[in-house]
C-alpha cells in the first residue's frame, strides 16, 4: 500500500482523474479492450466529471461498477445512475457500459445471469475504489453473513450480498476480482478515514474487507 497525500481534495480529484486516464491510456496502448471497474457513493463523482472530458479511445473501454444497489436505474441509490451521470458523458459517452440490476429477478438470480458474462473483463485492466469508516469497500461489509462467500478464492465474479443495516440488498466483485485488478486506486478523504485504513492493515478482511485488497494498491489522501 501507498499512500499519497495532497493539501486539499480539490488538487486530489484532479491528479487523480489524471493518473487514471494515464492507467487507462497505457492499458490501451497494448489491448484491444479494457475494463474500468468504477464505486458509487459520493466521493468519485467529482473525479469521475475531469475523467470524462480526457481524449482517450473510450469506444474501447468498458465501464463496469465495483458494486450495486438492487434497484432499478433510475432509482436514486443507484450507482448505474450515478456512473451515467458523471462518469459516462462528453468524451466518455463512448464508453460501453456494463450494468448488474436485472429488472425482475432477485439479487442472487441477477448474480447469477451477469456472472459469466464478466469472463472476458476480468482480470479488470483499472480499479477505482471507496472505503466506509466501517473499512468496507465495494459492497463487502464486516459482520455481514454473506461476506465469507464473496472473500472466497472461488467466488462467482458477481456475488448477491445482503448487509445488515442497509436499506437495500446488494450486488457485489468478489475480493478476488477486486484484488486481481492490473492497476488498483483508492480515494478516502478525512482523518477518520485515514485512521480506519491504517486500523485495517493489522486486521482480516472478516474483520476490515479493506485489507483483502491492500496489496500494491495506490491510495490518494486529503482532509
Amino acid at each position: 500500500m501507498n499512500i499519497i497525500e495532497y493539501a486539499d481534495r480539490e488538487m486530489l480529484v484532479m491528479n487523480v482523474a489524471n493518473k487514471l486516464a494515464g492507467k487507462l491510456k497505457s492499458a490501451l496502448s497494448g489491448n484491444d479492450r479494457v475494463s474500468f471497474a468504477v464505486p458509487g457513493g459520493s466521493t468519485p463523482g467529482p473525479i469521475f466529471e475531469m475523467l470524462s472530458a480526457t481524449d482517450l479511445d473510450w469506444s474501447r473501454v468498458d465501464v463496469m461498477l465495483t458494486d450495486e444497489r438492487w434497484v432499478d436505474v433510475d432509482d436514486p441509490l443507484s450507482n448505474a445512475r450515478l456512473v451515467r451521470e458523471h462518469l459516462l458523458n462528453d468524451r466518455a459517452a463512448a464508453a460501453q457500459f456494463i450494468p448488474f440490476f436485472r429488472p425482475g429477478l432477485s439479487p442472487g438470480e441477477g448474480a447469477e445471469v451477469v456472472a459469466p458474462s464478466l469472463t472476458d473483463h476480468v482480470p479488470i485492466s483499472v480499479l477505482l475504489l471507496g472505503m466506509g469508516d466501517d473499512m468496507h469497500t465495494a459492497s463487502l461489509f464486516p459482520g455481514d453473513p454473506s461476506l465469507p462467500d464473496a472473500l472466497a478464492a472461488d467466488a462467482p465474479l458477481l456475488c448477491p450480498v445482503y448487509p445488515e443495516g442497509q436499506p437495500t440488498a446488494r450486488v457485489t466483485l468478489p475480493a478476488h476480482v477486486l484484488d486481481g485488478a492490473l492497476n488498483k486506486h483508492l480515494v478516502i478523504f478525512g482523518d477518520e478515514k485515514r485512521a480506519a485504513l491504517e486500523r485495517a492493515e493489522g486486521l482480516s478482511p472478516e474483520e476490515a474487507p479493506i485489507a483483502a485488497v491492500l496489496d500494491e494498491i495506490e491510495v490518494y489522501w486529503a482532509a
